[in-house]
C-alpha cells in the first residue's frame, strides 16, 4: 500500500514570519493620484471627487509658468497655462485650489522644485486662513506632506529650474532649516531619482545620482549652521525620496533595497546618526509614465501593475506612497475615469490581495542578495566619481551627469531600435485587433480648458487690482534685501505671500538678485549609435550616404535646428534627436530648452539651416507651432521645413500638417534612424530634389 512519504517538520519559530498578520495587516502606503490642470477651481473638484473615491493624499502638478516663476501674463507663458497643471499665481488662487479640503488634515505631495519655498508659503498662509481660531505655528505644525524641491534633477532631465545651482542650493536649505523648526511633519525635500531614469539613467546612475544629490543637500544644511548637531538627525528624518519604478520589476525591486542599504550606509557613516528611525529611506514613487506606448496602449495596464509591484512587494523597501498614471498618458490628459482606473489598481493590491499580512517576502533569497550587491557596487564606483569631481553641483556645472545620462538614454534607444530590447507592441508583436478604448482617440483624453489662459491673466489683473501696492513693494524690497545676506528666506517669502505678491514677482526679484542659468546639454560630448554593428548600423549607413549625397547637391552640409519652444523642459527626446541627428551626419544646432518662437526662427535663420525640428510635450504646441511658422515666413525663410515631435493627438497633427507643418511624430515613432530618413526626404522635397530611392 501506498505511504504518505515522510515530510521534515519545519521548526516552529521559521513559520511565525509567514503567518504574522494573519490577524493584523500592515497599513496600506498613501494612495496618490498626480493631477492638476485649466484652473484652480477645475482642479479642486478633482481632488475632491478622487478622495471621494478614496484616495488618501494629493500630488499637485503645478502648470509650466507656476514651475518656472512667471505669471501667466508673461510672454514665455504663452500656451503654457494650464498644460502640464495648476495655474497658481496667486494666493487667491491656492485658496481656491483647496477649497474645502482642510489643510492641517491632509497629506499633499507638491511637485516643485525652483519655486519649492514660494508655494509652501502659499499653502501655509492658506491653511493659516483655514484656521483662523489657531495660532500660525499651531497651524504649521499640523501640516504634512512634501515639496520636491530637488534643482539637481531640474538641470540634469526636466528643466524647470531658474537660478544658478548656488543659489538653488541656498533656497533648498533654508526651506529645510525652516520646516524642521516650525513645520516638523514636512517633507521638505524629496530627492527625486524619477526623472532620471527617464532620462536615460541605468539603476546604478539613478542609485548614485540621486545619493549625490542628497549629500550635496545635506553638507549645505550643515554648513550653513542653521540647524545644530544636536537636531541634524532631525533633517536627515525628514529627507524624502522620489523614485521611478520601471517594468522590470524584479530589478526594480533590488534597486529599491539598494537604496535602503546605501542611505543607511551614508547618513550613518558621513552623518554620524545614531537613530535608526532617522536613518529610514523613505520615499514615494510614480511609476515610469514615458514608459507607456502609444501604440497598444491597453497594455499600458500591465506595465503600471508590473511597476508598482517592484515597489511594493518587498516590506524592507517598501513605498510609503504611490501614485500611478493612467493607461492613455502617452496620448494626452487623461480622463477622471482614467485616473480612477490607476487608483482602483492600488486598492485592490492593497485591500483585496494578502500583500500586506506578511514580512519580507524576499529575505533570504539569494537572487535578490546578488543583484542587490551589484547594484550598491556599481552605485558606489559611481557616487565616487562623482564625488571625485567634486560633487553633485560641480557636476552639474561641467556637464558629467549630463552627458552620462545622454550617452545612457542614446545606448537603450539603440536596443530598442535593434531588438535587443523588446517592448510589446512597438518592436514586437505590432500586430492587433482595433481598440474600443482608442476607437473615438479624441474622446479617450481630455482636452485642457482653452480659456484657462485667458481667465489666469483676468486673475493676476483682478487680484493685482485689488491688493495693496505698498505693502507688496515693502515685501518685495525685503525679499531682495535678505536675498544678498545670508539670512533664511522663508520668513520674507511669507510676508510677501500675506502682502499679495505675485509667483512673477517673487521669482523676478530673486532673478535680480541670483541671475538665471541655462544648464549643459549634455549634447556635444554623449557617446552615440554610430559604432553599431549589425541591421541598425546598416540602417544609420543607408541614411548617412542619403544626407551626404542631399547635402553634395545642395553644396554643403546639411543642417537641422532642433528646438525646444516655451516652458517645456523635458529635453530627453530633444537630445536624442539631435544625437542620432549628428551620427546621421546633418550638423546639429541645439542650444537648449526655454526658447521663444521668435529666438528658434532667429537662429534658424542666422544658421541657414535646411530644416526645423520642435519637440514639445507640454501640450502648448497648437500655440507655439504656429508662431514659428508665422516667423518664419516673416523672414523669408517659408521654404525651411519644420517638422513636431511629441504628445500630439491626432486631431492636432492633422491642423499642425494643414497649418503649414512638414511631418508630425509622436511616441509610436520610436524609430530614430527612420526619423533621420523621414528628415532627408522632407529637405529634398523642399530644395526641389528629384526623388533618390
Amino acid at each position: 500500500m501506498c505511504r504518505t512519504p515522510h515530510r521534515q517538520r519545519l521548526p516552529t519559530r521559521s513559520l511565525r514570519p509567514t503567518l504574522r498578520g494573519m490577524s493584523e495587516k500592515d497599513r496600506p502606503w498613501v494612495m496618490r493620484t498626480y493631477a492638476g490642470h485649466s484652473t484652480a477651481t477645475a482642479s479642486n473638484a478633482l481632488y475632491r471627487t478622487n478622495l471621494a473615491k478614496g484616495q488618501t493624499g494629493l500630488s499637485v502638478a503645478f502648470d509650466l509658468p507656476t514651475q518656472t516663476g512667471y505669471d501667466p501674463d508673461h510672454p514665455l507663458s504663452r500656451g503654457e497655462v494650464g498644460k502640464v497643471g495648476v495655474p497658481i499665481p496667486h494666493l487667491g488662487e491656492m485658496r481656491r485650489l483647496f477649497d474645502e479640503i482642510p489643510l492641517t488634515e491632509m497629506n499633499t505631495s507638491m511637485t516643485i522644485n525652483a519655486t519649492a519655498m514660494w508655494l509652501l508659503a502659499l499653502y501655509q498662509v492658506t491653511a493659516e486662513e483655514q484656521n483662523p481660531d489657531l495660532e500660525p505655528s499651531e497651524v504649521a505644525h499640523r501640516l504634512a506632506g512634501t515639496t520636491q524641491n530637488d534643482i539637481i534633477k531640474e538641470y540634469l532631465s526636466r528643466g524647470t529650474y531658474v537660478f544658478p545651482p548656488e543659489h538653488s542650493l541656498r533656497l533648498i536649505s533654508d526651506l529645510i532649516a525652516y520646516t524642521v523648526h516650525e513645520i516638523p511633519r514636512w517633507n521638505p525635500i524629496n530627492i527625486c531619482s524619477y526623472h532620471l531614469q527617464e532620462a536615460g539613467a541605468t539603476p546604478q546612475q539613478e542609485l548614485a545620482y540621486a545619493l549625490c544629490t542628497a549629500i550635496a543637500v545635506l553638507d549645505q544644511v550643515r554648513a550653513s549652521g542653521q540647524v545644530s548637531e544636536e537636531d541634524f538627525g532631525m533633517v536627515v528624518g525628514r529627507i524624502s525620496f522620489f523614485v521611478n519604478a520601471g517594468v522590470r520589476f524584479v530589478e526594480e525591486t533590488c534597486k529599491m533595497r539598494a537604496f535602503v542599504e546605501l542611505w543607511d550606509e551614508i547618513t550613518r557613516d558621513r552623518y554620524g546618526v545614531t537613530d535608526e528611525k532617522m536613518r529610514r529611506f523613505r520615499y514615494g514613487v510614480q511609476v515610469n509614465s514615458l514608459g507607456l506606448t502609444e501604440a497598444q496602449p491597453e497594455n499600458n495596464v500591465q506595465r503600471i501593475v508590473l511597476e508598482m509591484l517592484g515597489v511594493t512587494l518587498s516590506k524592507k523597501a517598501r513605498a510609503r506612497a504611490v501614485q500611478l498614471p493612467a493607461w492613455n498618458e502617452a496620448l494626452g490628459l487623461p480622463r477622471p475615469w482614467d485616473q480612477q482606473w490607476s487608483l482602483r489598481l492600488q486598492q485592490v493590491l492593497a485591500y483585496e490581495s494578502d500583500l500586506l499580512e506578511y514580512d519580507d517576502i524576499f529575505e533570504g533569497s539569494h537572487v535578490i542578495e546578488a543583484k542587490v550587491a551589484e547594484l550598491v557596487e556599481g552605485a558606489r564606483a559611481e557616487l565616487d566619481r562623482v564625488q571625485a569631481l567634486g560633487g553633485a553641483i560641480a557636476a552639474v556645472e561641467s556637464g558629467y551627469m549630463k552627458q552620462a545620462l545622454v550617452t545612457a538614454h542614446a545606448a537603450r534607444r539603440a536596443r530598442i531600435e535593434a531588438g535587443e530590447e523588446i517592448i510589446v507592441g512597438v518592436n514586437r508583436f505590432e500586430s492587433t485587433e482595433p481598440s474600443p478604448l482608442t476607437a473615438d482617440l479624441d474622446a479617450a483624453i481630455q482636452a485642457a480648458d482653452p480659456e484657462a489662459e485667458a481667465a489666469a491673466i483676468r486673475s493676476v489683473e483682478e487680484w493685482k487690482a485689488g491688493r495693496d501696492e505698498g505693502a507688496v513693494a515693502e515685501a518685495l524690497a525685503r525679499l531682495a534685501a535678505d536675498a544678498k545676506t545670508d539670512t533664511n528666506l522663508m520668513p520674507a517669502t511669507l510676508a510677501a505671500a500675506r502682502a499679495g505678491a505675485t509667483t512673477g514677482e517673487w521669482a523676478g526679484t530673486l532673478r535680480e538678485v541670483f541671475g538665471e542659468f541655462r544648464a549643459p546639454t549634455g549634447v556635444a560630448g554623449a557617446v552615440g549609435v554610430a559604432g553599431q554593428v549589425g541591421r541598425a548600423a546598416d540602417a544609420l549607413a543607408a541614411v548617412r550616404a542619403r544626407v551626404k549625397a542631399t547635402a553634395d547637391q545642395l553644396g554643403g552640409r546639411l543642417r537641422l535646428l532642433v528646438g525646444k519652444p516655451g516652458l517645456d523642459g523635458h529635453s530627453n527626446g530633444a537630445e536624442q534627436v539631435a544625437v542620432r541627428a549628428r551620427d546621421a551626419g546633418f550638423e546639429v544646432i541645439y542650444q537648449g530648452i526655454r526658447l521663444t518662437p521668435e529666438e528658434i526662427v532667429a537662429a534658424a535663420v542666422a544658421e541657414d539651416v535646411h530644416c526645423v525640428g520642435l519637440s514639445i510635450l507640454s501640450g502648448s504646441h497648437m500655440e507655439l507651432v504656429p508662431s514659428v511658422l508665422d516667423g518664419l515666413r516673416a523672414a523669408g525663410a517659408e521654404d525651411v521645413p519644420v517638422i513636431v515631435g511629441g504628445i500630439i493627438p491626432d486631431a492636432d497633427g492633422r491642423r499642425l500638417r494643414e497649418a503649414g507643418v512638414a511631418a508630425v511624430y509622436t511616441p509610436k515613432d520610436f524609430g530614430l534612424t527612420e526619423i533621420m530618413d523621414g528628415i532627408v526626404d522632407q529637405i529634398r522635397a523642399a530644395n526641389g530634389l528629384e526623388p533618390d530611392r
